[in-house]
């Protein structure tokens, strides 16, 4: 059947080779080598000329398979499993960077994300470039020669901005640069970077994948819709691998130098997440849609940042791009940072826990957590308040959650 609705398309993936025992659950190879039948069998596998297994850390059975579910669902030319989503944005921007290349991106970047951009990479010469993507004009300025990337979020972390994908994408067509987004936000059930022109997508597979927050996980997409004969660095290569350009580089050198390969235990437990992923978002986006609506009406609260909720500013966009009910992540703004505190202490259902999209409910204050070792200065640059709470909505009966919030509030 060529025509399988999502979710069937997930549970019924084909294995790349029949199992031994008929299992109904990949198996977890959990080793690090593979034997070989001869000596010539081992040279293709290790040229990368056959299909064989040759190392963990390269690839492994288990974690192919899960790659093969997210690939067939998505749609993308290549899945990269790692083991974490910091581990996949390192890896796409250590592919497309060079000393002396400038990464395009909004100040709205998860605190992580930034300091790998702006410390991290930046010793090694990757220059960040921070403007308002909602301004083209402003976009286009930041792009030269030396641009390896435009970077964004598709929804921002902790500030819930939305970007207009298909403008960014023209602009990044026209001009021949790389467009990477972030879609951990939003599951692949109710979005489809392809469809909005993103070439690369990175997601964080801990939060909606994993099945509530059971493992650490990172993907890396290639959707085959950029033309590396366009990249300063990846140029050469694109003479033998064409769309394959930015895969070959990541498979063959990168993800196997730096040794970041998701685990076949990992990759066992997210391909059993991915089985319920699409009935959990329901749930927990529904809750998020719920929960926002009844606090908005409260006056303890000074705002609550939803982008579902009709009068937020990113309403119209975030509708066309990921549906009615877009996410299970929502802030409110209280009085003060003290105020803050005060309101997560009282917390008894709601659990003061890092992390998104837990079964579990769970609050923090990302100026003292994410961002707490950065300057005052730096996060008000990024626009993170001291008076700013997030919420991950998890599956718990929204009554029970409004009713915690409200006793903390009172």
């Amino acid at each position: 059947m060529d025509d399988q609705s999502f979710n069937s398309q997930i549970l019924h993936t084909a294995y790349p080779r029949t199992d031994a025992y008929n299992a109904l659950s990949m198996p977890i190879y959990n080793c690090a080598a593979f034997e070989f039948e001869s000596a010539e069998a081992m040279e293709l596998a290790f040229l990368g000329k056959s299909t064989d297994h040759t190392y963990s850390r390269i690839t492994n059975p288990t974690v192919q398979y899960f790659e093969k579910r997210i690939q067939t669902i998505t749609g993308a030319m290549s899945v990269t499993a790692l083991n974490s989503g910091m581990a996949a944005i390192s890896n796409v921007l250590i592919t497309l960077g060079y000393a002396g290349a400038n990464v395009v991106t909004s100040p709205h970047l998860f605190g992580n994300t930034y300091s790998l951009m702006s410390s991290t990479l930046a010793a090694f010469g990757l220059e960040l470039r921070l403007c308002d993507l909602s301004n083209p004009k402003e976009v286009e300025a930041n792009i030269d020669e030396n641009t390896c990337c435009v970077f964004l979020e598709i929804i921002t972390n902790p500030q819930l901005e939305v970007i207009d994908l298909k403008q960014i994408s023209e602009i990044t067509r026209r001009l021949n640069v790389p467009f990477v987004a972030d879609t951990t936000i939003i599951p692949f059930n109710s979005f489809k970077a392809k469809d909005f022109g993103v070439d690369i997508d990175v997601v964080s597979s801990t939060k909606y994948i994993s099945g509530g927050a059971t493992s650490l996980g990172g993907l890396i997409l290639d959707y085959g819709t950029f033309d590396w004969a366009n990249s300063k660095k990846l140029r050469d290569m694109a003479q033998n691998f064409g769309p394959m350009t930015f895969t070959a580089k990541l498979r063959k050198e990168v993800h196997r130098n730096l040794g970041a390969y998701m685990s076949p235990q990992v990759a066992y437990m997210q391909t059993l997440g991915l089985e319920t992923m699409t009935l959990r978002y329901e749930r927990a986006s529904g809750n998020c849609v719920e929960l926002a609506k009844r606090l908005s009406e409260m006056s303890e609260i000074e705002t609550v940042n939803y982008i579902g909720l009709p009068d937020n500013q990113y309403y119209e966009v975030s509708k066309r791009q990921f549906g009615a009910n877009p996410g299970a992540m929502f802030t409110i703004d209280l009085a003060s940072r003290e105020a803050c505190f005060v309101f997560l202490n009282k917390l008894k259902l709601i659990k003061r826990a890092t992390n998104l999209f837990d079964n579990k409910t769970l609050a923090l204050h990302p100026a003292s957590t994410i961002y707490g070792t950065f300057s005052a200065e730096i996060r008000q640059k990024l626009h993170v308040s001291d008076k700013t709470i997030r919420f991950s909505v998890g599956l718990e009966g929204v009554d029970d959650l409004y009713q915690d919030i409200v006793q903390a509030l009172k």
